[in-house]
């Protein structure tokens, strides 16, 4: 059965790329779409430096029809900033709006915004509200469990915010305290999604890095979808391999070497692209250790991409890698299955 949020139609148990900041921009949107990413959002954006028109914010507004559908993030503590700010996303006619709640940095949590709202949930409800009066689009929250072991009011939180209008909640299983250490912990995710008094969906985020376990947590937490951050991140043949897993019970093979590169290429193309010569190469640099990632004797290859000043000096050294480890990977998969 699809889902829906407001006027937005999903497909049964979508699944949704993270908005990671310094990851999620339109270069990295773009390979996860490729390979199965249903709903996506932009990096998140601070409310304040929207609204002072700050050219690094207003940057991440940029996105493709090819995205859709595609939600901007806004974070804030002030209510007029996030109404403002909500406004300005209303212009750029994206599927929907989404507040984070739940981001546990120390430079947006000292501000009063991200997770360090979870501490007053009254004001929560007035930020939200704020943003609801403010756009045409749906809104929606990506949040976490509480603030600290002993604050844990997520049940309390998501009746609140459909209260007040919110179409779609999206709950990471770990507080503020734990940043991202320990183990997600989705009992709370489940209590949520299968509150009756919850009636919107619920998609839970925290440590889904295999297919077995997207379906396990389905089955266990009846979620409605789930959202992919930091294991899609070099492999965003991820959404693809979950889809497979679910619809088949079996496993799809994992993509070859030629199609690394050819992501690798892609994903370099679009970024040089995008963000000009030298900022676009070197801002790839981060994600060529995750595409390589299980091959052995790497990082001779590694240390040589991050070096490279030209788009044309990064392609021999792909070249160079294809013609390494061709076969290398369908080999060994051939072995597990053995």
């Amino acid at each position: 059965m699809a889902v829906r949020i407001g006027n937005i139609n999903l497909p049964d148990f979508p699944l949704l790329l993270a908005p990671m900041e310094d990851v999620s921009d339109p270069p990295f949107r773009y390979v996860c779409k490729q390979n199965g990413a249903d709903l996506m959002y932009s990096e998140f954006i601070s409310s304040e430096g929207l609204i002072r028109n700050a050219v690094k914010s207003r940057q991440k507004l940029d996105f493709f029809e090819y995205e859709r559908p595609f939600g901007i993030q806004i974070f804030g503590g002030d209510e007029e900033a996030m109404a403002m700010s909500a406004q300005i996303i209303d212009a750029t006619n994206p599927d929907l709006v989404d507040i984070n709640f739940g981001c546990p940095v120390k430079k947006v949590v000292c501000k009063g915004a991200g997770a360090a709202v979870l501490k007053d949930i009254d004001l929560m409800v007035r930020l939200t509200r704020a943003v609801i009066q403010s756009t045409q689009l749906p809104v929606t929250v990506k949040t976490r469990l509480g603030w600290d072991e002993c604050s844990k009011n997520i049940e309390t939180v998501a009746e609140r915010l459909q209260d007040v209008g919110v179409k779609a909640l999206t709950i990471h299983g770990r507080t503020r305290s734990q940043l991202y250490k320990g183990d997600a912990d989705w009992t709370l995710i489940g209590s949520v999604k299968n509150n009756p008094r919850v009636k919107i969906p619920v998609f839970g985020n925290g440590d889904i890095d295999t297919p077995e376990k997207a379906l396990s947590y389905q089955k266990r937490y009846g979620v409605d979808g789930i959202m992919i951050g930091r294991a899609a991140i070099g492999y965003p043949w991820i959404f693809d391999e979950i889809k497979y897993y679910l619809s088949t019970g079996e496993h799809k093979a994992p993509p070859s070497i030629s199609q690394r590169i050819e992501a690798i290429r892609e994903h370099l193309s679009r970024s040089v692209e995008w963000k000009g010569h030298t900022l676009g190469l070197l801002e790839m640099r981060r994600h060529y250790t995750n595409y390589l990632k299980g091959l052995p004797h790497i990082k001779e290859f590694r240390n040589q991409l991050v070096q490279k000043n030209s788009v044309e000096e990064v392609e021999e050294i792909l070249q160079k890698v294809l013609e390494r480890y061709e076969g290398y990977i369908s080999l060994v998969s051939e072995l597990i299955a053995v």
